[in-house]
């Protein structure tokens, strides 16, 4: 009976193993290694990697280009110990030159919740460092969970200190409180590279070197690929990164893609950067090959192959044609979307299901990037849009119960209604949703976590509130609040909603958001509406603040001009030193509240003057944070740890990773059906400014 059940595991076993066109090894009894291997790290150029765990498998990652030949082989080992006495797997895996060299192998038949070494080494010995590696534990199993969330890497600009710190704290944490994976959510490379002989500095940061795009275009400062060799080099250059390599080499990673592993603003198979657009089908599928060759993860290859991805022959084409959710349906284009499916589901234990969707790949166009809106005047609003405004462009012809303005008016300025014959905006689009929603709605774990990236919390603030005369023009009387930023799902308003009833209807606890691309801590509660509406949270959500990557507030110290009328919303100049970030509090407590902190720098004077209405989905908000988030999950409580590090402009020579700013732990018991979640946020260490 138990040879019989193996044979069943091994032969599902090799049916995984070739759907996600990885290599694959059984484990066996172990012994000690008979390899000779030594370390030449300068052979693997791009270290080791582990990705996707499950309670008996995970995939290892490697690349060992070879200066000759089109195909070599490299043995892999896996052992119970670091010094590889107790190894329990051992076969070849090839490498070739049209998989870039890299190796991605599946190793089956692992313990549940159990710490493994691999390494690899060529047929002269040269050998890969040692990596670390931890499988999931079983579905039924009831321990606690740890991972860590993190997103926004640009090595243009800075350097990975948070990954450091991550590593020294893991380290040093008891066991049973160890990471036991990270979960990446995205812009993992920025396809968009400035070149320090010609660009030294942008927001005063050094512009590092990454690497030198072949067959590129250039906008503006930036170099950006349109073929394979383009994407290739970028993530080569990006895992040169010593930060990079340990934290991939210590923690199996679970990835998501967002835009700039594709396309700054591009969508479906659209190439866009700034005015530079074209159709980019070869783009597309060039971007997801290396995206598969770099990134071990749960994802099939269109060949199958174990070895290569074989990318789809395509034309570049218009796409000029759409369904009725805003999908190309251009043959070119479905064959270039449809080329790597990367959302997915991750069962870790009793307490967690990770539900990972992709945000580009079959969204909708931008339903607020049409250029006659710019012509609507409020540009002295720094950003700020009628947030009804922005519900009637994002339902699209859905809007007023399928009877959509003909305008959109913003005091006596109007335009046609651009959107009044577009679908509703889907970020998800229809086949992802459905998926989507029937993994949340019959998930069993205690914690259903939608990992994506893109930020669901809503950015508001309430102009109808400000002091007459502060503006040449003032806010719509009929307007009320204001929405700033857009796209991402706090501007989804229709299908964000959907989404939430869902939940509601399906009566499912223990719903949270994880995601990134903001550039900036959040933390809140997931809900459809706000006041005026009704107020009513089915679950959590979090954005992770940069691991690197510039966000609005350094943006603003360099672009905000001095007599911007509405500049105290957004900065509280000093005397002395740099400003403060009143745009946290603008989010949070509204503009009587900034104007009067930049005024008199007396904050409990200031929160007196909160708008209470404004911002009941937000617990903490800071637009200038940069560092990573933990979470902690058990069958009682969901605990979220805000590490947040200063802008890391430099890498630090600390072997910690260099001082933090604060830390701040957000935490929620797990609450029944019917009931409101809530979190208790606590400063654990450090200086939150205005962010609460």
């Amino acid at each position: 009976m138990v040879s019989e059940t193996m044979e069943i595991s091994r032969r599902s076993f090799l049916k995984t193993a070739a759907a996600i066109g990885a290599w694959l090894v059984w484990v066996g009894p172990a012994r000690s290694s008979s390899v000779h291997w030594r370390e030449r790290r300068d052979l693997y150029p791009q270290g080791v990697a582990s990705g996707d765990p499950d309670p008996h498998s995970v995939i290892l990652w490697t690349r060992r280009p070879f200066a000759q030949g089109m195909r070599e082989l490299l043995t892999v080992e896996v052992a119970e110990d670091e010094a590889f006495r107790r190894v329990i797997a051992h076969a070849q895996t090839p490498v070739s030159s049209a998989a870039d060299w890299t190796a991605r192998v599946l190793v089956g038949g692992l313990k549940p919740a159990h710490t493994y070494w691999y390494r690899f080494t060529d047929t002269d010995g040269n050998g890969s460092r040692v990596g670390r590696t931890i499988t999931a534990p079983s579905p039924d199993d009831p321990r606690t969970v740890d991972f860590a969330f993190v997103s926004c890497q640009d090595v243009n600009e800075g350097k990975l200190n948070a990954y450091r710190r991550m590593i020294y704290e893991d380290e040093r944490a008891p066991a049973a409180e160890q990471l036991g994976f990270v979960l990446h959510l995205g812009d993992f490379i920025y396809e968009v590279v400035q070149y320090p002989d010609e660009v030294k500095t942008r927001y005063g940061r050094t512009i590092y070197e990454v690497a030198r795009i072949p067959d590129g275009h250039k906008v503006g400062n930036f170099h950006i690929p349109l073929t394979l060799d383009g994407y290739r080099v970028i993530y080569k250059g990006y895992l040169a990164d010593p930060d990079l390599q340990d934290a991939r080499a210590h923690w199996p990673f679970v990835c998501i893609w967002d835009n700039h592993e594709f396309s700054w603003q591009g969508w479906q198979s659209i190439v866009k950067a700034g005015r530079f657009e074209q159709p980019g089908q070869s783009v597309k599928i060039a971007a997801n090959q290396a995206w598969f060759e770099y990134l071990p993860a749960r994802v099939a290859p269109p060949s199958g192959s174990l070895e290569r991805f074989d990318p789809p022959a395509v034309k570049d084409v218009p796409i000029t044609e759409f369904d009725s959710h805003g999908l190309g349906v251009e043959p070119n284009n479905l064959t270039a979307i449809n080329s790597l499916k990367v959302y997915r589901a991750l069962r870790y234990g009793r307490h967690l299901d990770v539900i990972i969707t992709d945000q580009f790949s079959y969204r909708s166009a931008d339903p607020f990037s049409d250029p006659s809106l710019g012509t609507l005047g409020g540009d002295e609003f720094t950003g700020m849009f009628p947030e009804s405004l922005m519900r009637v462009l994002d339902a699209g012809r859905g809007s007023n119960g399928g009877n959509p303005p003909p305008e959109i008016r913003f005091n006596d300025a109007h335009v046609p209604n651009p959107q009044r014959n577009a679908p509703p905006q889907t970020l998800l689009g229809a086949e992802q949703k459905e998926w989507f929603k029937d993994k949340l709605g019959s998930s069993t774990a205690s914690w259903k976590i939608w990992a994506n990236s893109k930020g669901a919390l809503d950015w508001r603030a309430d102009p109808q509130n400000l002091p007459a005369g502060l503006t040449k023009e003032s806010w719509p009387p009929n307007a009320s609040y204001a929405a700033l930023g857009g796209g991402d799902y706090g501007t989804a308003y229709a299908e964000r909603a959907e989404i939430y009833q869902l939940v509601r209807d399906a009566k499912v606890t223990g719903f949270a958001i994880v995601s990134g691309d903001r550039h900036s801590f959040w933390a809140g509660y997931a809900t459809a509406e706000l006041p005026p509406g009704k107020f009513e949270p089915v679950g959590l959500s979090f954005v992770g603040g940069s691991l690197i990557s510039p966000g609005v507030m350094e943006s603003y110290e360099h672009s905000l001009p001095k007599d911007a009328p509405l500049r105290p919303l957004f900065l509280a100049d000093k005397a002395a030193g740099a400003p403060d970030w009143t745009f946290n509090m603008l989010l949070k407590h509204g503009v009587r509240s900034c104007l009067e902190y930049a005024r008199s720098f007396d904050l409990k004077r200031a929160r007196s003057l909160s708008n209470p209405d404004l911002a009941p989905h937000l617990e903490f908000v800071d637009l200038g944070g940069h560092g990573y988030a933990k979470v902690r999950l058990s069958a009682k409580e969901m605990r979220t740890e805000f590490v947040c590090v200063p802008r890391p402009i430099a890498r630090s020579d600390r072997p910690d990773g260099g001082p933090i700013r604060y830390r701040v732990l957000h935490a929620a018991a797990l609450w029944e059906s019917g009931e409101r979640p809530q979190l208790k946020t606590s400063v654990l260490e450090g200086d939150v400014g205005l962010a609460i």
